[in-house]
């Protein structure tokens, strides 16, 4: 593989944000984006089929029926950012812009009622956003980065 082919794929984004390009993207937006590019897999809302759910789930990580979905499991916002953004649509990833992917972004996390309706998810927005269940997890990041 070409190097400028390979970089296209080197766009890893850590819990901290470091790396986010630049663009933004509202609930609104992503709305409309998620429907166009994403329901089809994802569900209305998120709901799941034929693809997971990326919606729900809330309380049942603890349970035998754990449902794990992006409110429910994922502990970073980030890393909903990094996997749309390389990962989908799965029938043509890398293809959504930056906007695009912040805007599904914030639409999702509102989905999971985790930002409100007029959330706005850009580089600076989005590090800082609390997922509910960042604390379930061992934080690998910080050890790799010696902090």
């Amino acid at each position: 593989m070409a190097p400028e082919e390979l970089a296209k794929w080197d766009i890893s984004i850590p819990p901290s944000g470091e790396g986010l390009p630049p663009g933004s993207g509202t609930v609104k937006a992503g709305e409309g984006v998620y429907l166009q590019k994403c329901a089809a897999c994802h569900g209305a809302k998120g709901t799941g089929k034929p693809a997971d759910a990326l919606a729900g789930g809330e309380g049942t990580l603890a349970t035998k029926q754990a449902v794990r979905t992006v409110g429910s499991y994922w502990p970073y916002a980030t890393t909903l950012f990094d996997y749309v953004r390389r990962a989908m649509p799965i029938t043509n990833p890398l293809s959504l812009t930056n906007d695009e992917v912040y805007a599904v972004t914030a639409y999702v996390l509102h989905l999971n009622g985790i930002v409100g309706e007029e959330a706005q998810m850009n580089a600076a927005t989005l590090p800082r956003v609390k997922m509910p269940n960042r604390d379930g997890f061992i934080d690998d990041w910080r050890a790799r980065a010696g902090k």
